[in-house]
C-alpha cells in the first residue's frame, strides 16, 4: 500500500499539470491509486464532480458577457455565464468555458438553456405528435409510450443546451463540461442567458 510521504513532488507536479487540483488533493489521490497517475486523474473527476452537484445551489453574481462571430459575420452569438466572484471571472480556464459556450451555440443553435426553461405545453404536444407517430407505426400503446419517453429525451438534447452533446467530445455533454469547471475552479457556474443571430433571421434570446 502506498502512503502519502511515499508520493513524490514529481507525481504531484504532473497530476496538477493534468488536472488543476490542489498540492494535498493530489497527494491524496495518487495515495489512493498507490501512484497510479491515470487511476489519480479519475479519483479526482469522481470527487470534484460530486464537490461540483454541492456548490450548485450556490449564487452566482459576477461572472462574464462573451461574443463569438461565426463565419465571416453570419452567426453570432452573446452568452451570459455567471460564477460567484469576480476573481474567477477573471480567471482564463472561465472565460475559455464562456468562448466553448459560444461557440457550441454557434454550432448547435439551441432554444433553450436547460430543460427547465422548456415550457410544459410544448412538451405535452411533443409527446402527442411522438405518441401519434409510433402508433401510427403499429407499435402497442406500452411500446409507444417507452419510445416516446426515448425520443423526448432527444428531444431536450436538440433544444436544451445543457443536454447537447458537447461539439468537441460528443461522449460528454455541455452540463457536464460545466461540471467539470465548477470542479476545477471551485466555484458554482450557471450560464444564465444566451442569444443567438444568423444573418437574415430573427435572434434568439434565452
Amino acid at each position: 500500500m502506498t502512503h502519502m510521504a511515499d508520493i513524490s513532488a514529481k507525481q504531484v507536479k504532473e497530476l496538477r499539470d493534468a488536472t488543476g487540483a490542489g498540492i494535498l488533493d493530489c497527494k491524496k489521490a495518487l495515495t489512493e491509486a498507490d501512484g497510479d497517475q491515470a487511476r489519480a486523474v479519475e479519483i479526482l473527476r469522481t470527487h470534484g464532480l460530486a464537490d461540483a452537484q454541492k456548490k450548485a445551489g450556490r449564487t452566482t453574481n459576477e461572472g462574464i458577457i462573451d461574443s463569438y462571430i461565426h463565419l465571416g459575420g453570419k452567426i453570432g452569438v452573446l452568452v451570459e455565464l455567471n460564477c460567484e466572484t469576480d476573481f474567477v471571472a477573471r480567471t482564463e480556464p472561465f472565460q475559455e468555458l464562456a468562448h466553448e459556450i459560444c461557440m457550441q451555440i454557434a454550432a448547435t443553435d439551441p432554444t433553450y438553456v436547460s430543460r427547465d426553461d422548456v415550457p410544459a405545453a410544448e412538451i405535452e404536444q411533443e409527446e402527442r405528435i411522438l405518441k401519434e407517430q409510433a402508433l401510427s407505426e403499429g407499435k402497442p400503446d406500452e411500446i409507444a409510450e417507452r419510445i416516446v419517453a426515448g425520443r423526448i429525451e432527444k428531444y431536450y438534447g436538440q433544444i436544451c443546451l445543457l443536454d447537447q452533446p458537447y461539439i468537441r467530445d460528443a461522449d460528454k455533454t455541455v452540463e457536464d463540461l460545466v461540471k467539470e469547471a465548477i470542479a476545477t475552479l471551485g466555484e458554482n457556474i450557471n450560464i444564465n442567458r444566451f442569444a443567438r443571430f444568423a444573418l437574415g433571421e430573427d435572434g434568439e434570446s434565452n
